[in-house]
C-alpha cells in the first residue's frame, strides 16, 4: 500500500484533500452529504469532466487550449440548426454531428500550430476570439429553445423519489461522461498513440528522432479535445434545455484549473485520467460547498485563479517551455 501511495502522490493527496473538504462541508451543512446533492454534483460535473479529459490529452502532448468552451458553443449551434433541418434526428445522429464539427474545429487549431509554427496558447487565444465573434455575429446572440424532443427530454439512468416528493437521480449525461472518460483512459494508457503522446510531450526532440509523426500528434491531441468539446456541448444543452451562445464562456479556466490540479503538467509528458477526475471533483465540491454555505461566487473565481497560479509555480517543467515555438519543439 505505501508503495502505491508513493507511485501516485498527486492522486493520493487529492483524495485526502477531497475527504477533508467533504467532511468539513458535511459538518457545516446538512444538505451536502445527501444522495440528492451527490447525484446533483455528478450531473452538473458531467460537461466539465468531458471537457477535462479532452484537455488532458492536449496537456500531455505539451500543448494548451483555451478555445474548447467556445468551440463547444459553436458545435451546439451547428448541431441545433442541422438537426432541425433534417427533422430532429436522435442521440446517435446528434453525437456524430457534434463529433465531426468538434474535430474540425480542433483540427483548425492543430493546423495553425503545426504548419504556421505558432505556439498553442497564442493560437487558441486567437481562435477563442474568432470562434466567439463569428458565433455572435451569425446568431446575433439569440438563443435557441425549439430543440428536438430527444435532446431536451430528461433521460434518467437511476431515479428515486425524495422525502419531499421530488424526483432525483443520475441523468444520461453521466453515462455519456463515463464513456468519454473510459475512451480517453484507453487512448492514453493502452494504445501506442497514447505512449507517443506522452513521449512527444515529455521530449519533442527525442520523439522526432524516434520517428514519431509530429503532425499526427498535434492533430490527434487537438482533434480529441475537439471531439470531447463537441460531445460536452451536446450534453450541456441536454442539461440546460436550450442553446445559449455564451453559456459556456468561462468554463475553460475552471476546467484548466481542475486538470492541472489533477497532476497534468503545463509543459507536457505527465497526467492521468484518475487525477483529472479527482481534480474536477475537487473543484466541483468546492463550488458546491461555497454555494451551500452562501459564500459569494467571486470567492470561487479567486480559488480557481490561485489553483492555476500554484499549479504553474509547482510545475516540474520550466515555465519557458510552455512558450517554445512548435518549430523548436518539433526540431525543424
Amino acid at each position: 500500500m505505501p508503495k502505491l501511495l508513493r507511485a501516485n502522490p498527486t492522486e493520493t493527496w487529492l483524495i485526502i484533500v477531497l475527504l477533508i473538504i467533504s467532511v468539513s462541508l458535511s459538518l457545516s451543512s446538512d444538505k451536502f452529504f445527501t444522495i440528492a446533492n451527490l447525484f446533483n454534483l455528478l450531473n452538473t460535473s458531467s460537461t466539465n469532466l468531458i471537457f477535462a479529459v479532452g484537455l488532458l490529452v492536449v496537456l500531455i502532448a505539451g500543448g494548451i487550449d483555451i478555445s474548447f468552451a467556445v468551440a463547444a458553443s459553436v458545435v451546439q449551434y451547428v448541431a441545433a440548426v442541422a438537426l432541425v433541418g433534417i427533422g430532429g434526428g436522435d442521440w446517435l445522429i446528434g453525437i456524430c454531428l457534434a463529433a465531426i464539427a468538434g474535430i474540425a474545429l480542433g483540427a483548425v487549431n492543430a493546423a495553425l500550430i503545426y504548419y504556421f509554427r505558432i505556439i498553442s496558447i497564442v493560437v487558441t487565444i486567437a481562435t477563442f476570439n474568432i470562434f466567439f465573434g463569428l458565433l455572435m455575429f451569425v446568431t446575433r446572440g439569440v438563443s435557441i429553445y425549439n430543440l428536438p424532443e430527444w435532446w431536451t427530454h430528461r433521460t434518467m439512468l437511476i431515479e428515486f423519489q425524495q422525502a419531499n416528493g421530488n424526483w432525483n437521480g443520475l441523468a444520461l449525461p453521466v453515462g455519456i461522461m463515463a464513456i468519454c472518460v473510459i475512451a480517453t483512459w484507453v487512448l492514453i494508457r493502452h494504445t501506442s498513440i497514447g505512449r507517443q503522446l506522452y513521449a512527444f510531450g515529455d521530449n519533442p526532440e527525442g520523439a522526432r528522432r524516434l520517428g514519431i509523426n509530429i503532425a499526427a500528434m498535434h492533430f490527434i491531441a487537438f482533434g480529441w479535445l475537439g471531439l470531447m468539446a463537441g460531445i460536452g456541448g451536446l450534453v450541456q444543452v441536454h442539461y440546460a434545455q436550450e442553446v445559449v451562445p455564451n453559456a459556456l464562456i468561462g468554463r475553460e479556466l475552471d476546467v484548466l484549473a481542475a486538470v492541472v490540479l489533477g497532476g497534468a503538467r503545463l509543459g507536457g509528458g505527465r497526467g492521468t485520467v484518475l487525477g483529472c477526475i479527482l481534480g474536477v471533483l475537487l473543484v466541483s465540491v468546492t463550488q458546491n460547498g461555497l454555494n451551500l454555505l452562501g459564500i459569494s461566487p467571486y470567492a470561487f473565481k479567486m480559488i480557481i485563479g490561485a489553483i492555476i497560479l500554484i499549479a504553474i509555480t509547482l510545475s516540474n517543467a520550466p515555465l519557458g517551455r510552455m512558450f517554445v515555438a512548435p518549430r523548436e519543439r518539433s526540431g525543424t
